[in-house]
């Protein structure tokens, strides 16, 4: 359920309105944005939660560095340097 604030006067032809949802089970309101009315039109602006974006961005990090060792550990990217191997180049 979404909450509005009480209008707030910023200047003379500038009125901000806050627009919160409504937690529930005793969660709090969340903000989600400002509704700026001017006289030449009204304008919506989200509110951004910039901490959940970092999350996403280390998470993903994380995730590919993971895939990444694990992709290494599994079959280096050097060449394979075995007795065999070595004894195989030496016949050619």
């Amino acid at each position: 359920m979404l909450v509005f604030g009480e209008p707030y006067q910023a200047s003379d032809d500038i009125t901000i309105v806050t627009v919160s949802r409504k937690g529930w089970d005793q969660r709090p309101e969340r903000p989600i944005g400002i509704y700026t009315i001017r006289a030449d039109g009204t304008t919506w602006t989200p509110a951004v939660d910039a901490s959940r974006h970092a999350l996403i961005g280390v998470c993903t990090g994380f995730a590919a560095a993971v895939i990444g060792s694990l992709a290494v550990l599994r079959r280096p990217p050097w060449p394979e340097l075995t007795e065999r191997v070595m004894a195989g180049a030496r016949r050619r």
